[in-house]
């Protein structure tokens, strides 16, 4: 049986190769966990955005509406 010189070096390509394979799939399953993680930042952000403008707008309704009513109890109680 002849040993073959350049096993060594066959070896390590093969080491090198799994490394390699087993690197790229750490950072594929990364790259998944920070779209997951991503998505989920940004429908919240969503949300909170969203709920702010309701705030907003309520707080606009709200001083609008007070301010007819103090206009009109002032037309009253000039015109009486």
């Amino acid at each position: 049986m002849f040993l073959n010189p350049f096993l060594p070096f066959s070896t390590a390509k093969v080491l090198a190769l799994k490394a390699t394979v087993l690197l790229l799939l750490t950072l594929l399953i990364k790259a998944r966990v920070q779209i997951v993680a991503g998505s989920a930042i940004g429908i919240f952000l969503l949300l909170l955005q969203t709920l702010v403008f309701f705030a907003i707008s309520g707080g606009l309704v709200l001083a609008a509406g007070g301010a007819a009513l103090v206009a009109k109890q002032q037309r009253r109680s000039a015109s009486a």
